[in-house]
C-alpha cells in the first residue's frame, strides 16, 4: 500500500521540489501552500506523515501542529524550517513534533528520516490494532469496527473480543475465558459466558460476512473465518 504524505510549504520552489522528490521515491504527496489549507487537509484526509514549515501564510506551522494533535491525529510530523534556534526546535518537539530539520537541507537525509518515522509509525499501529477479515479492534481508543462501521461494546464485550482476536484460530475453553475476562474461577452452573458470547456474536456477526465467532460444542469458542 502506498504511503501518503502531506507537505505544507509556502515557498514555491521548495514545495515543488519536495513533492517531486517524494513522489519519485514512491510516496503519494499532497502539497498545501498555507497553514489553513494544510490543517484542513490534515484533518479531512488520512496521511501517514506530515512535513511542515513554521512560517506559513494564514496560520503558522505551530498552529497547524496543535490543530492536528488536538484532533487526535497521531501521524508523525516533521518540521522543515529555516528557523534554527535551539528554543525553536524545543518548542516544536514540545508541541508534539517528531522531528525538526533546518533549511537548507539534503534531500537524502530528509528521505531517510521520513522512512524511519514511517517505519516506526507502521510498527506502532500494528501493535495498537487487532484485525481479522473486516473486523478491527483499536486498542488505544477502545473501539471496534466491522467493515468500517462502529460496533458499540461494553467493557466486558471488548475484553472478550480482544481475547478472541489475540488467540484467533484457537478454541478457547470456558474456563480460560472466565479467568481471563471475568477473573473468576469457572462455575459450571453459570451461563454468564454463554450469554456474553451470544450478545457479542449478535453485534459482531449479525449483518456481516464472513461469520467469525463459532461455538465448538463441548469445548468452547473460536474466532475464525467460517469456511
Amino acid at each position: 500500500m502506498l504511503m501518503k504524505i502531506l507537505v505544507v510549504e509556502d515557498e514555491i520552489k521548495t514545495g515543488d521540489y519536495l513533492r517531486q522528490g517524494l513522489s519519485e521515491a514512491g510516496f503519494v504527496v499532497d502539497l498545501a501552500r498555507d497553514g489553513l489549507d494544510g490543517l484542513h487537509l490534515a484533518l479531512t484526509d488520512a496521511y501517514d506523515l506530515a512535513i511542515l514549515d513554521v512560517m506559513l501564510p494564514g496560520i503558522d506551522g505551530w498552529a497547524v501542529l496543535q490543530g492536528i494533535r488536538r484532533a487526535g491525529k497521531d501521524m508523525p510530523v516533521l518540521f522543515l524550517t529555516a528557523r534554527d534556534q535551539v528554543q525553536e526546535r524545543v518548542r516544536g518537539l514540545e508541541l508534539g513534533a517528531d522531528d525538526y530539520m533546518v533549511k537548507p537541507f539534503a534531500f537524502a537525509e530528509l528521505l531517510a528520516r521520513v522512512r524511519i518515522h514511517l517505519r516506526r509509525g507502521s510498527q506502532a499501529k500494528e501493535s495498537e490494532y487487532l484485525r481479522m477479515a473486516n473486523l478491527e479492534l483499536d486498542l488505544m481508543r477502545r473501539r471496534a469496527t466491522r467493515s468500517g462501521k462502529r460496533i458499540d461494546l461494553t467493557a466486558k464485550e471488548f475484553a472478550l473480543l480482544e481475547l478472541l482476536l489475540r488467540r484467533q484460530g484457537e478454541v478457547l475453553p470456558r474456563s480460560l475465558i472466565a479467568s481471563q475476562v471475568w477473573d473468576i474461577n469457572f462455575d459450571s452452573d453459570s451461563n454468564v459466558i454463554e450469554v456474553a458470547m451470544r450478545r457479542l456474536r449478535a453485534k459482531v456477526d449479525d449483518g456481516f460476512e464472513p461469520k467469525l465467532i463459532r461455538t465448538v460444542r463441548g469445548m468452547g469458542y473460536v474466532l475464525e473465518i467460517a469456511e
